[in-house]
């Protein structure tokens, strides 16, 4: 099992950048492939941005691309969201998520097993 805790969220002005981080905890970090997603009030949560496990293969959502870019550090037990040119329609928690079952990047949510409890980003206009 692992155990995620992200954080790195907070109000921050449209233009603007942060980097969300997610610390896993597990001897096994690097056999599981990563995402981040994000929920919106009254909204579904939706993928966000994936890595495979070695780092090589990313994956992200069209609202992202180019803004976006997630990173991970095999021996820190780390993935990152680094976010630019940050938008208010970015407005949402942000969560991390881990997937045993693929070493791939994977873009939906039911193939993550493991999810960390989340962090508010907002961008105000």
């Amino acid at each position: 099992q692992v155990q995620l805790v992200e954080s790195g969220g907070r109000l921050v002005q449209a233009g603007g950048s942060l980097r969300l981080s997610c610390a896993a905890s597990g001897r096994t970090f690097s056999s599981y492939s990563m995402g981040w997603f994000r929920q919106a009030p009254g909204k579904e949560r939706e993928f966000v941005a994936g890595i495979s496990w070695g780092g090589a293969v990313l994956r992200y959502a069209d609202s992202v691309k180019d803004r976006f870019t997630i990173s991970r550090d095999n021996a820190k037990n780390t993935v990152d969201l680094q976010m630019n040119s940050l938008k208010p329609e970015d407005t949402a928690t942000y969560y991390c998520a881990a997937n045993s079952r693929s070493r791939w990047a994977v873009t939906t949510s039911i193939e993550y097993e493991y999810w960390g409890q989340g962090t508010q980003v907002t961008v105000s206009s």
